[in-house]
């Protein structure tokens, strides 16, 4: 069985979340995008417990089914915050289990270092390793990964409130983590340059707060399983087994919202290097910049760019179809009729997103849409060859279609917001 998965998603229950993301809507994003598995997301939350168990039924150990046939693992995700070597910690954690059973346990223990009913993803004022020991030593069928290690914010690795190595943050309880999400601004092939990293396996989830397929699934691991369990999942990735743990879907790493160094409201995004040139300071406002993922991979790195782990899993490197269809047509919107309608009659034609972005030839394409620009757009993505100006400091990368030189951004004139590329 072919399995493309997003194991890490939010309800509508979460903070800056659709009203939509309701397991009907969910369930029919999933089918759009073609994913067949995808993490509940926000178990942690009492009225979403509640609509799991009301519309969810068991399809196999540890497997949910919703009423349009998509399947389920139940996950949430906290925020731990808390003090640890002189220092404010805030780091995401994922967590998966196997039935209600242990999904309540879960909601038990945690409840007392948090409201649980305030987000569907919790604050808890818990250190990591202390969680991870409570969790594994008191339920019988959990396991947590890392979420987007990389981050400023929130992560392991954050440049504002993370550790620069994952036993100084996990501590003896490093043996029971056995998978690291990458997030949005770094890629495997980042993560490849820390021999640290090289005993867990990379896994790769939307983090996504909309059903809709340019969120949903825009990052996505793919198995291929003889049956579909919790076990045979978690397997799949503690193994990395390329026989079973096929490749992980990357967004363009440009693309994520902290891959450069900048500040958002000053109009600045840097690569490391320029970043160090200024000290770390923003010129216009002459604050600290935000430090991106790509200046913290290189400070933490022991290996060289291009270097690959044995037995290393691989990986597709793919930008939504939304955002292909949009940049390739000089849009370039949050938001666009046009480019929706397009984008859904692709869809509609072909079965699912992910075909659309792998599978369908060029002259199938030009039959639907009759845009040569769209055409190739898909194409260009398919071969991982489209530009990407990379996010910054909370802005998203923007795609680009044509021979530009990409180059650190600083306002001209020196006033905030006037962006111009220099």
């Amino acid at each position: 069985m072919l399995v493309f998965a997003d194991l890490h998603i939010h309800s509508k229950y979460s903070k800056a979340t659709s009203k939509n993301m309701d397991i009907e809507h969910i369930s029919l994003g999933a089918k759009y995008k073609g994913l067949n598995l995808v993490g509940t997301g926000d178990f942690t939350h009492k009225l979403w417990l509640k609509e799991l168990k009301a519309k969810l039924e068991e399809a196999g150990e540890g497997i949910y089914k919703s009423k349009q046939g998509i399947f389920f693992i139940l996950t949430t995700e906290v925020s731990n915050v808390y003090e640890k070597n002189g220092k404010i910690r805030k780091i995401h954690n994922i967590i998966l289990a196997k039935d209600f059973d242990a999904a309540e346990q879960v909601n038990e223990i945690l409840s007392k270092y948090g409201n649980l009913e305030k987000d569907g993803r919790p604050s808890l004022n818990l250190d990591c390793a202390e969680m991870v020991e409570l969790l594994k030593n008191n339920v019988k069928d959990v396991e947590i990964i890392p979420a987007h290690i990389w981050t400023p914010w929130f992560s392991l690795f954050g440049s504002r409130s993370g550790f620069d190595s994952i036993y100084e943050c996990f501590e003896d309880q490093t043996k029971n983590i056995f998978a690291l999400e990458t997030g949005l601004s770094s890629d495997p092939e980042m993560n490849w340059r820390l021999s640290e990293l090289d005993k867990f396996a990379l896994v790769s989830f939307s983090d996504s707060h909309s059903p809709h397929p340019w969120r949903l699934g825009r990052e996505a691991c793919v198995f291929k399983l003889k049956d579909l369990s919790f076990d045979s999942v978690i397997k799949a990735i503690k193994s990395k087994d390329p026989k079973k743990f096929l490749y992980t879907i990357e967004v363009d790493p440009s693309y994520g919202k902290y891959h450069w160094d900048g500040h958002r409201n000053c109009g600045v995004a840097l690569p490391p290097k320029e970043a160090e040139k200024l000290g770390n300071i923003c010129p216009v406002c002459k604050k600290p910049l935000t430090i991106g993922v790509l200046h913290r991979v290189e400070k933490l790195a022991d290996r060289e760019e291009g270097y690959v782990p044995k037995n290393a899993i691989p990986f597709k490197r793919l930008l939504p179809l939304y955002e292909v269809i949009s940049y390739s047509l000089g849009e370039g919107k949050l938001y666009s009729k046009k480019v929706e309608e397009i984008e859904k009659k692709l869809i509609l034609h072909f079965g699912n997103e992910f075909k659309v972005l792998l599978e369908v030839q060029k002259e199938e394409i030009l039959k639907v849409v009759k845009n040569e620009k769209i055409a190739n757009a898909i194409l260009l993505n398919r071969e991982g060859k489209v530009k990407v100006i990379p996010g910054y400091d909370g802005v998203y990368g923007k795609p680009v279609f044509e021979n530009v030189e990409i180059k650190p951004q600083i306002p001209k004139t020196g006033q905030k917001g006037l962006v111009e590329f220099c």
